[in-house]
């Protein structure tokens, strides 16, 4: 079957604050109809502008061959590029949300705090990970800040049958959101670590081993800082015995090291 996605070049509609770590840039822009919301934890290349340059300059090619080309370009011309879950879709308005949790001095991070309507990014679309099987009587959603985006949009496009466990982390107890929409048998458990010298990650690890969870055969998706979703596929598989094959598993970032920005 042949790939028919396309380099997307869009701008910015909207810069949101949601709070001190969380903020939503709205893209839009003609180019916007060849895109296909596919919903769940859609990710998308997001390419933005470095520093100094004027212009985004997208590759031209939409098949795998797109990173060499990247690469080859002279850094006054080559944009940064991130990968970013869709948070909410509009096509009727030809619009779509992507929400950043906002750290340090990291590219995407201080782009995102500074975007304002008229600003080029462009979007290359990679497909989802979420893909629960139908074996599974109920769901457990894990991830910190990172993550956060693509847990609601999972949830929010989740069919009203879902039954799941879901542990949120985020910096502060202000970040806690409360404007998504959620099946009636879906719990959020949402944890603030609001200590600035907590590590990201591990008071959902910590939460999630100490919880008593049903029974039944489940799905988890769990993703963050690499030491989450690594510790909890072990933790599952270890302690609980959970299948391998029933666990999806993704480090975003890894603390020290790079940033989720």
């Amino acid at each position: 079957m042949p790939d028919t996605r396309k380099m997307i070049t869009l701008e910015v509609l909207a810069n949101t604050r949601l709070s001190a770590n969380f903020t939503t840039i709205t893209l839009g822009g003609p180019e916007l109809e060849q895109f296909k919301p596919s919903g769940e934890d859609q990710t998308v290349r997001l390419f933005f502008p470095r520093e100094g340059q004027d212009r985004l300059t997208m590759p031209t090619l939409s098949n795998e061959a797109w990173m060499a080309q990247l690469l080859m370009m002279p850094k006054t011309r080559r944009p940064w590029v991130r990968n970013y879950t869709i948070r909410r879709a509009r096509p009727e308005r030809g619009e779509i949300d992507i929400d950043f949790a906002l750290h340090g001095e990291a590219p995407a991070s201080t782009w995102a705090q500074h975007a304002k309507p008229g600003d080029p990014a462009g979007i290359f679309d990679m497909g989802v990970t979420y893909l629960p099987p139908a074996r599974a009587s109920w769901q457990l959603l894990v991830g910190e800040e990172s993550a956060v985006p693509a847990i609601l949009a999972i949830l929010e496009n989740a069919p009203t049958t879902l039954t799941a466990e879901v542990f949120l982390e985020v910096p502060e107890t202000a970040d806690i959101q409360h404007d998504f929409r959620t099946p009636e048998g879906v719990r959020v458990h949402w944890l603030a670590r609001d200590r600035a010298d907590a590590l990201p990650g591990e008071l959902a690890l910590q939460t999630v081993r100490n919880a008593q969870l049903p029974a039944e055969p489940f799905y988890t998706w769990a993703a963050g800082e690499a030491k989450l979703p690594t510790g909890l596929r072990r933790h599952l598989v270890n302690e609980r015995g959970i299948p391998k094959a029933d666990i999806a598993f993704f480090g975003y970032w890894r603390h020290g090291r790079s940033s989720p920005g």
